[in-house]
């Protein structure tokens, strides 16, 4: 049976509704089987109007007399024709509480699917238009064919189900090499090379843990594609976001890791990083604390302290800026990587990346590398985001990893303004379209999924559209300084700071710093229009 078969009563009048930073408005709520609408009954046309789709809702809260129901949700709809720019403000809204009071009707939370028959535009260049010649662009013309190869031996995804078609791999270690040594790797993630270092030549890889077991074993072929990694250098780096400890357990259960015996050429590295149940932990003890009105301070900093959010920060920071140590200031190559190879690797790989190279700086750049380091690489969107901090749920597999490096890159952002070519108002936009969104850029767990799913036939492509003149002009740092230098992020306490942007979004004091942000982004925008007229 449809759900909109069990809706008895389909409109509500004189229902008032309470958001941050608005006032209360009265009106009409109506439910369908997808989605929840409210329409101000002072306003005639859809300005007034607030949609929101159900499975965006994490939580609903029903309270005493007189009856009221707080619908906690990650966000509502974030494109201007579903969520009004006069609803939200001009922002679109995350970890976001909505009241609604009435009298004698309440409706249980139902998590759907998004519905996505609609004119679409915009996959049109697909994987290898987006992805791959940007990381080429990296690479010399002799280098990239004398070393590296485009490989296609995932193209039915039969090798592995969470890479692309297409990676990028030693040109000397053939496809029938190459499958052998997925066997090996958690996962199928056999070594790709993800980023290329045009200065020295040594490159980062990434994948799963190998699955040599309680029996120590060994694949040959492994050990071939990583000694072709470093060719006839001293060594290379291996860096496990595991403790040594956490390694050595996962023996017991098929995985483990490198041994020095056989990949006497690479040293080994443990930077244990937190994922999983206990990073989504920490994010719900974040908001818990965020959402505290006693206005105690002690109580307030102690919450903070206690949700470790700012550990795990910087813990991802420093993880990242060991990797660029080995490539860019020991000069060895580096291979990454976790258990699996989904979560904190690409984390880490991303962060790297993007305090080494001015090329992902951008804000071109930067969507391309998310593209290719989280949504082609394989991160799990669809597990990870499926409920945010405010959900009662029991937690499955959620882990607000996309978040933790948003909120990285805010940190540097902060640290160095003039450094990137984005605005933290992208940063709020990406954590927001991670959790829901009109686009199809985050839906399901893998390309093989979103390829079955034809989600590129029936969606539009987020990041394209962020790189349309509109929304690129929001998006743009206005004071953007190109250097080709690497920007290095202090990860000392005193230099972290909470993401108030978005953690304390809805709250006013936030709402006059956004004022105060976008009046001096105005100004520097007349004052290039002033430059140019001379």
């Amino acid at each position: 049976m449809e759900f909109s078969e069990h809706i008895k009563t389909a409109n509500v009048e004189d229902v008032v509704l309470q958001q941050p930073l608005h006032p209360p408005s009265r009106g009409t709520l109506c439910i369908t089987g997808h989605h929840l609408l409210f329409s101000h009954r002072e306003e005639q046309d859809s300005s007034g109007q607030v949609l929101l789709l159900l499975r965006n809702i994490d939580a609903i809260e029903k309270r005493p007399f007189p009856v009221w129901t707080v619908w906690r949700t990650c966000t509502p709809s974030s494109t201007d024709h579903v969520m009004p720019s006069s609803a939200t403000s001009g922002a679109s809204p995350t970890l976001r509480s909505i009241t609604l009071k009435w009298r004698s009707w309440y409706y249980r939370n139902c998590r759907g699917l998004p519905n996505w028959n609609h004119d679409v535009t915009g996959w049109s260049h697909g994987d290898a238009g987006f992805v791959l010649p940007r990381m080429q662009s990296g690479f010399g013309h002799s280098v990239q064919h004398e070393r590296w190869r485009l490989s296609t031996v995932n193209r039915d995804y039969s090798v592995c189900v969470s890479y692309p078609t297409a990676v990028i791999v030693p040109k000397e270690i053939s496809d029938d090499t190459l499958k052998k040594v997925a066997k090996f790797r958690q996962g199928g993630r056999f070594p790709v090379l993800c980023y290329y270092h045009r200065k020295n030549g040594m490159v980062i890889m990434r994948s799963g843990q190998p699955l040599t077991g309680a029996n120590r074993k060994r694949c040959k072929e492994d050990e071939r594609l990583l000694q072709a990694v470093i060719e006839d250098s001293d060594k290379g780096y291996i860096i496990d976001m595991r403790s040594a400890q956490q390694a050595q357990q996962a023996r017991m259960t098929g995985g483990g890791f490198e041994s020095k015996s056989c990949y006497n050429s690479w040293r080994r590295l443990h930077r244990h990083m937190e994922r999983g149940k206990t990073l989504q932990e920490s994010l719900i003890k974040l908001v818990e604390a965020c959402a505290d009105k006693s206005h105690n301070m002690g109580r307030w900093l102690s919450k903070l302290e206690n949700s470790k959010w700012l550990s795990h920060v910087q813990t991802a920071l420093s993880t990242a800026g060991l990797l660029v140590e080995c490539l860019e200031r020991d000069g060895h190559s580096v291979l990454i990587h976790d258990s699996d190879g989904i979560d904190s690797t690409l984390l880490v790989s991303t962060l790297a990346q993007l305090i080494m190279d001015p090329s992902c700086r951008t804000l071109e750049g930067f969507l391309g590398l998310l593209e290719r380091e989280f949504v082609q690489a394989g991160h799990p969107f669809q597990q990870r985001c499926a409920h945010s901090a405010f959900s009662h749920a029991r937690l499955q597999q959620e882990s607000p990893v996309f978040l933790l490096m948003l909120d990285c890159v805010w940190q540097i952002w902060r640290q160095f303004p003039l450094a990137l070519g984005f605005s933290e108002a992208l940063l709020l936009r990406l954590a927001t379209e991670a959790y829901a969104s009109n686009y199809g850029t985050f839906l399901s767990n893998s390309d093989m999924e979103r390829h079955a799913a034809q989600v590129k036939d029936k969606t539009q492509c987020l990041f394209r559209a962020l790189l349309k003149p509109r929304e690129r002009e929001q998006y743009t740092n206005q004071l953007y300084e190109h250097t080709e230098l690497a920007i290095w992020p202090s990860v000392h306490p005193q230099s972290l700071q909470l993401w108030r942007g978005f953690f304390l979004r809805w709250t006013q004091q936030t709402r006059h710093l956004e004022e105060v942000q976008q009046e001096i982004r105005n100004m520097v925008i007349e004052s290039g229009k002033t430059a140019l007229s001379f």
